[in-house]
């Protein structure tokens, strides 16, 4: 076919120009998941122990966050590790795949480099055919290596059936998230709008199978996620609701091909409105163009974060009652005197909240490295803006939206648990543990603005500081991590309020630090060679 002519040699030269990529994703994911799976071995040695865990996870939060467990009467290390890690696992999996999909479909036609291939003899769809058919063959080798990693262990209750649903579940999750994001490349006129879209849709899954697997198991069906973690893998194996995933990504592949057949190269079925003939006084300076290339980026962002801290917000009424049922979980919430289970409860929801806050402030800061990828940096540079105004702009505006962002996502818990509540906290405490992790954000972008201005092709590193942290703090309790690990981000120095009192020492010296990666970001990026 004529549409496909010369896929295979643009396959072969995504393969090259993504191995390394591709390489790391892959391997990143793997080695997580298998020492993961052997760490449960020896920090939950016995039956007893593992029984204790089960007690622990069962609540309305952590089947918000992680999905409904299952094999919670008999909880093997296996079922542990799908309960545990499965959602989350898919969830990153589905992100590599957003972000694979957009670098291969969308981003080449934005830079113009999809035109100049097209002006060889390749076919219309090939370029899309062959970004899926590499994400394809990408999502089943990890599928096979986080399966076969697995069965490895040597662990008994993990079993190969088991082992190659969990592998294939992955896969499932990121091929459907691929398709998703090869239909928004068609609709957006974008690279930007294509990752908005699809991460936007990666949200809504998970907000409808948070919401449903704690109120009404109906809308979880209408989620992929909620698909995944009803395989109930290691413990009833279900391969139906894979081969749902399966069947809507094929379904969604169909369409993309069809979108991208009828449409004229460099358009999309949602174009870009317009813009005004001449710039108002608000664009006069880069703060303002900062805030206006980012403003529908940032407005999802503050909507994602309302709807998370809701999300949390709805199962605050039923702790109590989980927790006066439960002896375990009663005895672990009883050492903090004078504060009650669900106040406890609570903190930790809110570390989570600016964790995630951190993430648009993170986007915000590297926007500046994209446009100077792109050679648009260098039209504002050559007019009278000075390079530490630029920056400054940048960093400004990413230190605004990360309070903003921990600032809304704790109203949202409050007043949504105020909804629920027999007893009532008052909202402003919520604000209050959250506004006690802005130092620790100011760390996090102060790290994104030192790889921005000093070495930007390294500013991954930012984003594996900032998933580090998460998995430090959130799970250090569960797996048994040493304390000095979680004191290695800034989150781990932060008084988690209601249960502690704010120590203005810890707050001063993460300011301090921020200050300083602040300062190095300002002075090489004064001092560096713009990418041109």
């Amino acid at each position: 076919m004529t549409a496909f002519h010369h896929m295979a040699a643009m396959v072969r030269f995504i393969v090259r120009q993504d191995r390394l990529r591709l390489f790391i994703w892959m391997m990143s994911l793997v080695a997580a998941s298998v020492a993961t799976a052997s760490s449960f071995t020896s920090l939950y040695a016995s039956d007893e122990e593992r029984q204790a865990m089960a007690l622990t996870v069962d609540n309305p939060a952590m089947t918000a966050m992680l999905g409904p467990g299952y094999g919670l009467d008999h909880y093997t290390e296996a079922a542990m590790m799908a309960h545990q890690m499965l959602m989350l696992t898919a969830v990153v999996v589905a992100v590599m795949n957003i972000l694979l999909i957009t670098r291969h479909t969308r981003a080449p036609e934005e830079d113009g480099r999809l035109e100049m291939l097209r002006s060889l003899p390749f076919g219309k769809l090939s370029p899309l055919g062959a970004a899926m058919i590499v994400m394809t063959g990408a999502n089943l080798l990890l599928a096979l290596l986080t399966a076969f990693g697995l069965y490895a262990l040597g662990i008994d209750s993990l079993d190969l059936q088991g082992s190659l649903l969990y592998g294939a579940v992955l896969g499932g999750v990121g091929l459907f998230f691929a398709t998703v994001t090869a239909v928004f490349a068609q609709l957006s006129e974008s690279a930007r709008g294509t990752l908005g879209f699809s991460f936007a849709a990666l949200g809504l899954a998970y907000f409808l199978r948070a919401i449903g697997d704690v109120s009404s198991e109906a809308l979880s069906w209408l989620s992929p996620l909620g698909w995944a973690v009803r395989t109930k893998t290691y413990v009833e194996n279900e391969w139906g609701p894979l081969l749902l995933l399966i069947a809507a990504g094929v379904l969604l592949f169909a369409i993309a091909l069809r979108l991208q057949l009828v449409r004229d190269l460099d358009a999309g079925f949602m174009p870009a409105r317009a813009g005004k003939k001449e710039a108002s006084a608000f664009l006069q300076g880069p703060l303002a163009l900062a805030i206006r290339l980012q403003r529908t980026t940032m407005i999802s962002w503050l909507v994602a974060m309302a709807l998370l801290g809701a999300s949390y917000g709805s199962v605050l009424g039923d702790l109590e009652t989980f927790f006066s049922s439960n002896e375990m979980m009663a005895d672990m919430f009883a050492s903090a005197e004078g504060v009650s289970m669900t106040e406890q409860f609570i903190s930790m929801i809110i570390m989570v909240l600016t964790m995630a806050a951190a993430i648009p402030a993170l986007l915000v800061i590297f926007k500046l490295k994209a446009e100077e990828r792109k050679q648009r940096n260098e039209h504002v540079l050559a007019r009278a803006v000075a390079r530490g105004r630029q920056l400054g702009s940048y960093a400004g505006l990413a230190l605004a939206v990360s309070i903003s962002m921990a600032v809304i996502a704790a109203l949202a818990l409050g007043l949504t648990g105020a909804a629920v509540m027999d007893e009532q906290i008052d909202v402003g405490r919520f604000v209050g543990a959250a506004l006690a992790y802005v130092p620790a954000l100011f760390v996090i972008v102060g790290l994104g603005a030192f790889f921005v201005g000093v070495f930007p092709q390294a500013s991954v590193f930012a984003w594996l500081y900032l998933v580090f942290s998460f998995i430090a703090n959130y799970f250090g309790e569960l797996f048994q991590f040493p304390s000095w690990l979680m004191q290695l981000t800034p989150f781990g120095h932060v008084p988690q309020l209601p249960m502690d009192e704010f120590n203005y020492a810890p707050a001063g010296v993460l300011l301090l630090v921020a200050t300083g990666l602040f300062a190095l970001a300002f002075l090489g990026y004064r001092r560096r060679d713009i990418q041109g």
